[in-house]
C-alpha cells in the first residue's frame, strides 16, 4: 500500500526485490562525510550501512569505563576496510519516537543510492504507558516499519529489517521466554509483505540463550558487582542490555543473518582472518 501511494505521489523507488548498486566514488568524494564510528574508515566501496534502532543496537561511550555495548557498535569491524557504518540507533527510542524526534529525517538527509539501512525496533514500542513511544503490533508498529522501508527505497537505498534481540528471561524449566509478544511476528510480517530481507535476531538470540542456559547467559548481559565500575558504584543486574561479550555475540548473529539473507551486502564482509 505504501509503495502504491508513493508511486501515485510521483516518488521514485527501487523495486522491492531489487538491490541498488552503490556508485563508484572519486577520491575527493570519499572524504565528504564525517566518521561516526571508529571502525568506519573512509568509504572506497561507495556506500554506507546506516543503523537505526534502540539501545540494544546503539553505540555506548567507552570512556570513562563503561561495561555496556550495543551490537551495532561492533558491526564495522566485520566489513572490509572502506565500508562505512553509521550507527544512529539511540537509547529508549521506538519506531515512533525515532521519527517524531527528527532522528530519521537526519539519517534520510545522509542516505544516497546504493546505501543500506538496518532497521531494528520493538523494545520500546512495547511501553504502553508512554504515548510518545508506544505502537501496536499489527497496527501502528507495522505501518511505521513499512514506512521506513518505503522511504529508504525512495532514496535508492536497500532496507533490512531486524527482529528485536531477546531479553534474558527463562521459565521454570529453563527455557527462554519471549518478552516481545507480537512485535517479533510483526517485523516478520512486514518483511514478508514488503519483500525485505529479514535478520531474525530474536530467533537467533533465543537459540543462543537456550544453548547457554539461564546462568551462563548472564555473561551476555550486564551483571556487574558493586565497585567494579565507578559509573555503577552499586553494581547492576540488567537482562536487556549487553556487555562487550554479549554485544559481540549478537553482532556475530547479525553478520550470520546478513550472510544468509543479504548476499549483495555479504560480499563486502571481511572473510579473511
Amino acid at each position: 500500500m505504501l509503495t502504491t501511494l508513493l508511486c501515485l505521489a510521483g516518488l521514485a523507488f527501487a523495486a522491492p526485490d531489487a538491490v541498488t548498486e552503490p556508485p563508484v566514488l572519486s577520491a575527493s568524494a570519499t572524504q565528504a562525510l564525517p566518521q561516526l564510528d571508529q571502525a568506519a574508515t573512509p568509504i572506497v566501496h561507495g556506500f554506507t550501512i546506516f543503523l537505526i534502532g534502540d539501545s540494544t543496537m546503539a553505540n555506548k561511550p567507552l570512556i570513562p569505563a563503561n561495561p555496556e555495548r550495543g551490537w551495532g557498535q561492533m558491526l564495522g569491524i566485520y566489513f572490509q576496510a572502506g565500508v562505512r557504518v553509521e550507527n544512529h540507533a539511540l537509547n529508549g527510542r521506538s519506531s515512533k519516537s525515532f521519527r517524531d524526534e527528527g532522528h530519521w529525517a537526519m539519517v534520510q538527509s545522509r542516505i544516497k543510492p546504493g546505501d543500506w539501512v538496518i532497521i531494528q525496533f520493538g523494545h520500546n514500542d512495547e511501553k504502553d504507558q508512554d504515548p510518545t513511544r508506544y505502537t501496536t503490533p499489527g497496527g501502528t508498529f507495522n505501518a511505521n516499519l513499512a514506512r521506513y522501508v518505503a522511504e529508504t527505497r525512495a532514496l535508492g537505498a536497500n532496507p533490512l529489517l531486524a527482529t528485536p534481540v531477546a531479553r534474558r528471561k527463562f521459565d521454570a524449566q529453563g527455557r527462554p521466554v519471549n518478552t516481545h509478544g507480537d512485535y517479533v511476528q510483526a517485523v516478520r510480517a512486514v518483511a514478508a509483505a514488503e519483500n525485505v530481507p529479514l535478520l531474525d535476531l530474536n530467533q537467533q538470540s533465543t537459540d543462543l540463550l537456550r544453548q547457554m542456559g539461564p546462568e551462563s547467559a548472564k555473561r551476555l548481559y550486564i551483571y556487574v558487582n558493586a565497585g567494579e565500575y565507578g559509573a555503577l558504584p552499586k553494581g547492576r543486574q540488567d537482562d536487556t542490555h549487553f556487555c562487550a561479550f554479549g554485544a559481540s555475540r549478537m553482532c556475530d548473529l547479525a553478520v550470520a543473518e546478513i550472510q544468509a539473507k543479504a548476499p549483495a551486502l555479504a560480499r563486502y564482509l571481511n572473510t579473511h582472518p
